[in-house]
């Protein structure tokens, strides 16, 4: 997002002071749902193995969610304390014409009433590609990934690893995710991610900055862990002023699009349903 290039400097600056307050206030809470960490390795199973095994995953069910038509629905706020100042809604439905190619057919959309922030073509691509989190093999070289331990979410019991880009191209636009993931301990699938995309852009007369954000996935047709919602609460740091931005995405009505297939790993179909962590 970037700071409206409609307002004066001082309309923002403004906003610095009447906002101050809550920077001590808005975070993106990524612990809710958690139990305790517990830091000990793992006994059954090397950190790496566990690595392997989800990235693996990974580039199964990144294929299986491009056969799934879906709606998608964006909420960005602006707050003024806990009052909504300005909003941006949109639903979308994902749906494939008969050659299958992806559309997006627009089902809900109000005038903005945005008055800070603008939507860029980064915002749109975070909520298509990088809010639903994948990290699959081919991904894993671009990364540095630390064990952190073992930790209870909701009714999973997960491995934890902190996830940061080894090195960021700040030239041509390649944006990384950089924060921690969940991995269900019985389907070795990431779950639960909690962190940002990076860079913020940073340039005169041209801002564009994302917040920190919480993604929940759940198991759909019992074994396929898509993404179902995401929620921020931040503060935007644009040289001009702070802004206080909240946005909610729910991704629902997953329906398979064609005929009817499974999706083999190993030559093996993948097993049914375990819990699901719920958003809170």
């Amino acid at each position: 997002m970037n700071c409206s290039r409609s307002l004066l400097v001082s309309t923002c600056l403004f906003f610095l002071f009447a906002l101050f307050p809550l920077t001590l206030s808005a975070e993106t809470d990524c612990d809710q749902g958690n139990g305790r960490l517990n830091s000990a390795q793992p006994k059954a199973i090397a950190p790496d193995e566990i690595i392997r095994k989800f990235a693996e995953k990974e580039a199964v069910f990144k294929d299986a969610r491009n056969h799934y038509t879906y709606t998608q629905e964006v909420i960005v706020q602006e707050m003024d304390g806990n009052t909504v100042d300005g909003e941006f809604h949109e639903t979308t439905d994902i749906l494939y014409d008969d050659q299958g190619r992806r559309l997006e057919q627009v089902k809900y959309a109000p005038q903005s009433t945005l008055k800070r922030l603008g939507m860029t073509k980064e915002d749109y691509d975070d909520f298509r590609n990088r809010l639903p989190f994948v990290l699959t093999t081919q991904d894993l070289p671009q990364y540095n990934i630390l064990y952190a331990g073992q930790q209870h979410v909701d009714e999973l019991d997960t491995y934890v690893f902190d996830v940061a880009p080894k090195h960021v191209e700040k030239e041509g636009g390649k944006r990384y995710f950089q924060g921690r993931i969940w991995v269900d301990n019985h389907d070795f699938q990431i779950v639960k991610t909690c962190g940002r995309n990076v860079p913020d852009i940073h340039k005169k007369g041209s801002e564009n900055l994302t917040p920190k954000f919480v993604t929940y996935r759940e198991q759909v047709d019992g074994q396929y862990w898509f993404t179902t919602y995401t929620r921020a609460d931040d503060i935007l740091r644009f040289s001009s002023g702070d802004v206080h931005v909240r946005e909610t995405l729910k991704y629902s009505k997953y329906q398979r699009f064609g005929a009817k297939t499974r999706i083999i790993y190993k030559g093996e179909a993948l097993p049914g349903a375990t819990p699901t962590p719920t958003p809170q």
